[in-house]
């Protein structure tokens, strides 16, 4: 079955080379210039997708907000962040027009019902569905309604939840992609739980399937493609220098190219059955071991076990696995020391 969606041409599924979406998220921290050149050194890379939050602080929080601390230190609470790292209207369509110019897709992340009317008046091709939102389900059947393709991660969320939110989209639509993730920042090796995706896989072989990442490094990101990833998100960053709360586990340019370089080649390597390929086969007919002498063998002698054993490299031979059918063969002619035996040798 070939299984897949489209966002903006670009075919997402099994059969098509992995996409590595780029997040820059809130890593801009409400400068637009900063997010800009994130978008640069994306590009640059070769990433084509970038991910934005939309962030409408009033319609997403209530002033109890202001009580929650996203730092150590007491003036820095949630409101005030989201306040900081949000951008206008005006602001964000500058930067998804800035994306597009580059031939780059953009996408966002709704946190609010507000935030779905934004994004539909920008007409985005796809939705990024947070895991903190999965399991909003007015506001994920909201966002389904619209009828575009939806990429749902799925951190924090047990099964019952993932198979309720996938109904929910499903009452409109079915291009969907469940993203395993794990919030836990940075996510430790033991925490992964790359697994999931198998799981996800079995119980919906409809959807489609990826991780979002947030590791300090590529090493689950290229296992989750060896295991069938056809979407990996990831934290992106220009420079580790920044400040913001998920720099730390942003990818690089560096590691973006490396990473795109693997999902290149990633379903390349996994084509294909177990079988003698003809480019092995070459290799075969001048490695593979046949039966020799061990010792110098006198002509009309039986052959034994001890008088026996097999090496390499040889073309045209009695094959190695032919072994015990030579013992008590009878020699026709003298043979010397490692000597390739052949059938019309032996009587």
């Amino acid at each position: 079955m070939d299984k897949y969606f489209e966002i903006s041409g670009r075919k997402i599924g099994p059969k098509y080379e992995p996409v590595i979406i780029a997040e820059i998220g809130i890593n801009h921290g409400g400068d637009l210039d900063v997010a800009k050149t994130m978008v640069d050194a994306a590009y640059k890379s070769g990433l084509e997708i970038i991910k934005h939050q939309t962030h409408i602080p009033e319609e997403e929080i209530t002033p109890l907000a202001k009580e929650l601390k996203m730092c150590q230190s007491e003036e820095c609470n949630l409101y005030e962040t989201l306040e900081k790292i949000s951008l206008t209207e005006e602001q964000e369509r500058e930067l998804q027009k800035y994306v597009e110019d580059k031939g780059m897709i953009f996408i966002s992340a709704p946190f609010s019902f507000a935030a779905v009317d934004r994004l539909e008046r920008m007409n985005i091709p796809a939705y990024k569905i947070s895991s903190t939102m999965m399991n909003n389900y007015p506001l994920l059947e909201y966002v389904a309604s619209k009828r575009k393709p939806i990429i749902l991660s799925t951190g924090m969320n047990d099964m019952e939840a993932v198979r309720k939110a996938v109904k929910t989209i499903k009452k409109y639509h079915s291009e969907f992609a469940l993203l395993h993730c794990t919030n836990i920042y940075p996510t430790p090796a033991d925490k992964l739980r790359l697994n999931s995706l198998k799981e996800f896989e079995e119980a919906f072989p409809k959807g489609i399937i990826g991780l979002s990442d947030h590791s300090l490094n590529n090493f689950s990101s290229y296992a989750a493609l060896t295991l069938g990833a056809s979407i990996i998100e990831k934290h992106f960053t220009d420079r580790v220098d920044r400040t913001g709360p998920d720099i730390k586990w942003s990818m690089t340019p560096k590691e973006a190219k490396e990473l795109l370089a693997f999902a290149k080649d990633i379903n390349k390597m996994k084509e294909g059955k177990k079988e003698a390929l003809a480019e092995e086969l070459e290799v075969s007919e001048k490695l593979f071991n046949t039966v020799v002498t061990r010792r110098a063998i006198r002509k009309g002698s039986c052959l034994t076990k001890d008088d026996l054993t097999t090496k390499g490299p040889n073309q045209s031979g009695i094959p190695a696995e032919d072994l015990y059918k030579v013992v008590w063969k009878k020699a026709k002619k003298d043979f010397p020391a490692d000597y390739h035996l052949e059938w019309e040798d032996l009587a």
